[in-house]
């Protein structure tokens, strides 16, 4: 073997040796991610309970034509069934909506951490003020006064992730939907009752309808 051989089998080993390296930490990392997959996979992570406790009406006014104007006050509470895996809360918004519309503003809750089998409550205010009702509910929101009850939808719509020990998964939507019968014109049902002289807390405990 000649010395230009030699040199020409160093320089394929010195280009091998990279290729090699690269190879092991692609396997490396490939290996990680199958272990994370494969916990994942047996923990199976099961989305929050909410329930909404209750809820205190400070304002729930219609003005001609069909203007309305709100001011409640919800207790909800947040419970994470999992043992071993841990929830992120990173941004929700809570608003209430009549029959689909939004009447009120989003209101941004807290930041939030949930560990294994804790429990959240939040008491956000949501409010809105002369905001126009849809035509097309104008009769219905006629017939809800006569009767002295309307039946109101507390949402809240965020981004959520999941803690697996030390790993922290990508974000997913969170969707919540609490339906919460309250009066109308200071009108009582069911288990409520006065808070001074202009609000009535409506005891609800409500279970939530929650897609992750």
């Amino acid at each position: 073997m000649t010395a230009k051989d030699c040199g020409h089998h160093d320089d394929e080993e010195g280009h091998k040796l990279p290729r090699r390296l690269f190879a092991a930490v692609i396997g490396f990392i490939i290996l990680i991610l199958f272990i994370i997959l494969l916990i994942w996979l047996i923990l199976r992570p099961t989305k929050p309970h909410f329930i909404l406790q209750d809820a205190t009406v400070y304002a729930f006014n219609v003005s001609t034509p069909s203007f309305l104007t709100t001011n409640i006050q919800i207790t909800v509470a947040s419970r994470n069934p999992n043992d071993k895996i841990g929830i992120y809360y990173d941004k929700l918004d809570v608003y209430a909506t009549y029959r689909g519309q939004q009447i009120t503003l989003p209101t941004l809750l807290p930041p939030t951490y949930q560990g294994h089998k804790d429990v959240s409550i939040w008491s956000p205010f949501v409010y809105g003020n002369s905001v126009p009702v849809a035509p097309y509910l104008g009769n219905a929101l006629s017939q809800d006064q006569m009767v002295g009850t309307v039946l109101l939808n507390i949402k809240i719509d965020g981004r959520v992730r999941w803690k697996v020990g030390s790993f922290i998964s990508g974000r997913y939507h969170l969707y919540v939907n609490c339906p919460a019968y309250v009066g109308v014109g200071g009108k009582m049902i069911g288990n409520s009752f006065a808070v001074g002289s202009s609000a009535i807390k409506y005891q609800l405990v409500q279970n939530c309808h929650v897609d992750v």
